[in-house]
């Protein structure tokens, strides 16, 4: 009795899988960084101040309780206030909140200030108007944005400086080196000359 024959099954076709095309690397976008006001007085020198046209949302009141609110532009900010061109004034030791963006990918600078001092235009007509405001407290940790402003070419050098040391890379713990590193850089800002801003402090 003849037996039927299973069937052979269908020969195995191997194909090449497509290997994706490589993903072309994408340039890191240079972080806005500060141009520092080289007419900046002897008062500014802790705090050096950068001409920026920012513009600066202010407010007094929050809510129901919304009394003003404006938005102008600013001729120079520093970390510890800026000062704003206006063509009205705020009476000297006004308290308002403040928020402004350095840079559109990040999280806008949020403060209370105090207006300090206002200027205006001499009898010639010359002059800036506006007001300066002294920055009394920030919120959400955005003075980081503020100060990195300032500070973050020279503390991305001193970082790749450090990263590439022995030290750095006998510590395996990234706690210990980042402690580590920032012992290093306050180290560095009481034994050096130059100040962290980039200025002689001679």
């Amino acid at each position: 009795m003849a037996t039927l024959k299973k069937p052979l099954p269908p020969p195995l076709v191997v194909t090449r899988a497509q290997t994706p095309a490589p993903k072309q690397a994408v340039p890191a976008r240079p972080r806005v960084t500060a141009q520092l006001d080289p007419h900046d007085g002897p008062e500014h020198r802790q705090f050096p101040r950068a001409k920026m046209n920012v513009p600066f949302r202010l407010w007094v009141g929050e809510g129901d309780d919304l009394r003003f609110e404006a938005t102008l532009r600013s001729g120079n900010v520093s970390v510890s206030g800026a000062f704003l061109e206006s063509t009205f004034f705020l009476p000297v030791g006004t308290e308002v909140r403040t928020s402004f963006a350095l840079d559109p990918e990040e999280d806008p600078v949020l403060a209370r200030a105090e207006i300090i001092r206002t200027e205006s235009p001499g009898r010639d007509g010359k002059g800036r108007t506006g007001f300066a405001l002294r920055f009394v407290e920030f919120f959400e940790q955005s003075e980081v944005t503020l100060a990195r402003l300032f500070l973050g070419v020279r503390l991305q050098e001193f970082a790749q400086g450090y990263l590439a040391s022995k030290r750095a890379r006998s510590l395996t713990s990234e706690l210990d080196r980042c402690v580590d590193a920032l012992a290093a850089w306050e180290l560095q800002k009481v034994t050096s000359t130059a100040s962290p801003w980039g200025e002689s402090t001679d």
